[in-house]
């Protein structure tokens, strides 16, 4: 069905579908297996974030190929037939393309978004590229069963730190109400112009570079039909505690 644009605060908009596998709420209660194929997801979107089975490093979807950053900050292709348990993806077409003030880290950086976004309600994916003085990233270990809480499992992961590095950072901005379903806030991950080494972002400092979003209007989700999902505890009381200790944010 094709939709007319429309204006949103003085902003002509269209309706871009982000499709997700999973739930944030299952990979903390530990529920690392998914059953869709790195070659499905594909289907969905060229642009994206997510994890392997296991919790078996970082996932990066960028120009409709899918990389795996591993725990010690190297990149490798993934396969078509690796499976993911969470992935957020879509077809990324910007409507905004503006240039970043040199010499900001993640926090600054985050609130010059905010003023090129239409509103805090909806989704954005966001795709920074340049020259960064540093990026700080962390990347999870691959998880044995019975697998721990996600609070457990990245815990210990170690910070790698690029320096005077060429490349791009894929993330998604979600609204607080997607809690739980997603990672509130801006979840993001890097890898360099070589597709060498990445991870996911813990903080940067911008050198000279630019960011284009897209504006997801319509969500759509695909859960798991396992026993694992089916038996997780997607809403525990302390959510939004255990997110920001996963997520480490800076």
């Amino acid at each position: 069905m094709a939709y007319s644009p429309k204006k949103l605060n003085g902003e002509t908009v269209y309706r871009n579908e982000v499709f997700q596998t999973g739930l944030m709420s299952q990979l903390l209660d530990g529920i690392y297996d998914g059953e869709m194929s790195i070659g499905e997801l594909l289907g969905h979107g060229n642009f994206g974030v997510g994890t392997f089975n296991g919790l078996d490093g970082e996932m990066i979807v960028l120009d409709g190929n899918c990389y795996q950053m591993r725990h010690d900050g190297t990149v490798v292709p993934a396969g078509l037939d690796q499976q993911t348990p969470f992935a957020v993806v879509m077809n990324f077409v910007p409507t905004i393309r503006r240039g970043l003030p040199n010499n900001i880290i993640r926090k600054s950086a985050s609130q010059v978004l905010d003023d090129f976004t239409v509103s805090k309600n909806y989704m954005y994916a966001l795709k920074i590229v340049g020259d960064f003085e540093w990026v700080r990233t962390r990347t999870v270990q691959k998880q044995t069963k019975p697998y721990p809480k996600m609070v457990e499992a990245t815990e210990n992961d170690d910070i790698v730190q690029f320096d005077n590095v060429r490349g791009t950072i894929v993330g998604f901005r979600t609204p607080i109400y997607e809690q739980g379903i997603g990672v509130p806030g801006c979840h993001a991950h890097f890898i360099d112009d070589d597709h060498e080494k990445g991870g996911h972002v813990i903080d940067f400092k911008l050198d000279n570079a630019y960011v284009e979003i897209c504006l997801g209007t319509d969500l759509r989700l695909h859960l798991p039909l396992t026993s694992e999902f089916s038996g997780a505890n997607l809403s525990p009381e302390d959510l939004a505690d255990q997110i920001t200790k996963a997520e480490k944010h800076a």
